[in-house]
């Protein structure tokens, strides 16, 4: 119960902090409307489709997948100052991310791993850390709707961008159908992710116990 609880806290702040990385940096590049619709905050009632970013991603966690992710804000890229900016406000979100998962392998580091190394707390943040690892780079995938095709698609010719956002609908289907039909592609993914979760200095071991922990509550 305890682990379900702080992974649950933990992804709803780390949501928080993707869009509110996102909203910040529209209003930056021009987007005013942002703090009209309430973005510039950390509280979840104010995004669009908590149901998308909240609800649905904890489903997809404790059926043993990936925690994919759903819009939040809407961002008026026509009031951006430049394609710059565009692809800024995109990556805003996964940098918010990468600061979490940071800080949070900083505390485990310097206090949690020495003075609790065996303890369920230690192991959901562990747990944590991974996820916001892994939604990093799931992110950064240049399909549509995901970020990493927000990213790049100012830069694409406008007919080739309209063209592929025209599937956003189905990219998420795709990709979710990708991960569990391919074995290949899954074990490839989480792979990279216990590369990178090593290179923070955290054990990948403690992470696996975190996420047994955070399903086992549900029986």
């Amino acid at each position: 119960m305890e682990c379900f609880i702080i992974v649950l806290l933990m992804w709803v702040f780390s949501v928080c902090l993707h869009e509110y990385g996102h909203a910040k940096v529209a209003q930056m590049g021009g987007d005013y409307t942002v703090e009209e619709k309430g973005y510039l905050t950390m509280n979840p009632i104010y995004y669009a489709n908590p149901f998308m970013s909240f609800v649905l991603p904890m489903i997809f966690l404790m059926m043993g997948c990936l925690a994919l992710p759903g819009g939040a804000v809407y961002i008026n890229r026509g009031l951006l100052k430049s394609k710059k900016w565009d692809t800024a406000v995109s990556l805003a979100g996964p940098a918010m991310n990468l600061f979490l998962a940071i800080i949070i392998a900083l505390a485990l580091r310097l206090f949690f791993i020495p003075q609790y190394p065996y303890h369920i707390v230690t192991y959901a943040m562990a747990f944590v850390v991974q996820l916001q690892i892994s939604a990093i780079l799931f992110n950064l995938i240049p399909i549509p709707p995901l970020d990493g095709f927000q990213a790049i698609g100012p830069w694409l010719a406008p007919e080739t961008e309209a063209a592929m956002a025209s599937m956003g609908r189905y990219g998420m289907i795709i990709i979710f159908l990708v991960f569990r039909m391919i074995p290949g592609v899954n074990v490839l993914f989480w792979t990279v992710v216990d590369h990178l979760t090593l290179l923070l200095g955290i054990d990948p071991g403690m992470a696996v116990r975190g996420m047994y922990a955070f399903r086992s509550w549900l029986g």
